[in-house]
């Protein structure tokens, strides 16, 4: 029994393990926690179970640096190294606080937002950061050119920012000049825009319904003021073609006058009538429109047609003087349209306002 293998006997160095005999060099050497260990790296002697403990840790252990640089040293250096040697470590920037791997941060430095620079028109103001240069520039530095302020208006002087006032000063004659022929060059062109926005506004399908509001008002008024006319917005009577408008006159006009509604119909200048035939022969149908609710009633629509005389001026081509306003360019119409007393007996008038309607028939061909 003193000697037999599979005798069963306790650990010698006393750590409550039984086992074996013959398995006693194998846990006396690699299992035991009270045998003796010592350190390959720092030589320490440890038990078995603080070796555990110590390895891993051990200071004078060789490693390799964490963030993959390929450097190689004892353990007790590698936080040293880490923080103040690593070319991989990263590292805030001075001035921005973005973090950069360290060898990175030099080239960053070339782009760095906030990165200290002088004026570069030697202004003597230290240290901009480089994203603020362009305000530095533009707003406080007292040598930078400017264009003058009136540099729209044409003035082409540029100087630095503290000659700009004198500038200013001697030239508030040819400044006001330059303003002056600015603000006129910009009404024509307001007026050629006008001139175009009411173009496109202009109905071009060879019908207007003309809506007259305030029509009591507006009848007073004409019986006030003798042959008073009141024009309709202008209308085309298809795309690219004449240019039409309607006149009223509300208390009549010539042999209608103070008892009719009299109503005309003249050709204005075009853009297009270059391209067009002369004189305008196209019939046109005039109608005062019946308002009344077509669910109770049949609207009974005054309504008169007539051809045009090609012998009438208004029918020729119309000269570029022309215009809506002037008096000799009565339209052709009918001065007795429909009289004060007929308007009365149904719903031509609802709403104090009246509808004038008036078409223009265009050949398919023409429209084609």
């Amino acid at each position: 029994l003193g000697t037999c293998g599979f005798n069963v006997i306790p650990c010698p160095n006393r750590c409550s393990t039984k086992l074996s005999r013959r398995d006693l060099p194998q846990h006396l050497q690699h299992g035991c926690p009270k045998r003796r260990v010592q350190c390959e790296f720092c030589a320490g002697d440890f038990t078995g179970e603080a070796f555990e403990s110590h390895q891993g840790t051990c200071p004078q252990e060789s490693v390799y640096c964490e963030n993959k640089c390929g450097a190689r040293m004892m353990r007790r250096l590698l936080s040293q190294h880490t923080l103040a040697e690593c070319p991989k470590r990263t590292q805030p920037c001075t001035y921005c606080a973005k973090e950069f791997v360290f060898d990175t941060i030099q080239n960053h430095q070339y782009q760095c937002p906030r990165y200290p620079v002088p004026c570069p028109n030697q202004c003597g103001t230290p240290n901009i950061a480089r994203e603020d240069v362009p305000t530095h520039l533009k707003e406080s530095c007292s040598t930078a050119m400017l264009l003058c302020p009136f540099k729209e208006a044409g003035c082409k002087h540029r100087c630095p920012k503290l000659a700009m006032g004198r500038h200013l000063e001697e030239s508030t004659k040819a400044h006001l000049g330059m303003v002056c022929a600015l603000v006129s060059r910009q009404r024509q062109e307001i007026l050629e825009l006008r001139r175009d926005v009411e173009e496109l506004s202009v109905s071009s399908d060879g019908t207007l319904i003309w809506k007259i509001s305030d029509y009591a008002r507006k009848l007073q008024e004409a019986k006030t003021r003798s042959n008073y006319e009141f024009f309709s917005p202008p209308f085309y009577t298809h795309k690219y073609g004449y240019k039409l408008q309607v006149s009223a006159f509300l208390n009549g006009n010539g042999s209608g006058e103070n008892s009719h509604l009299s109503v005309y119909i003249r050709v204005l200048p075009g853009e297009y009538d270059n391209l067009l035939e002369w004189p305008f022969s196209y019939r046109v149908t005039f109608s005062l429109l019946d308002q009344s609710d077509p669910s109770l009633s049949k609207p009974q629509h005054i309504t008169e047609t007539f051809h045009p005389d090609p012998n009438w001026k208004n029918f020729q081509k119309p000269g570029a003087s022309r215009v809506s306003l002037d008096e000799s360019t009565l339209g052709f119409g009918y001065p007795k349209f429909i009289s004060h007393e007929d308007i009365k007996k149904r719903n031509y008038v609802r709403d104090n306002a009246i509808f004038i309607k008036a078409s223009v028939e265009i050949p398919q061909k023409i429209l084609s």
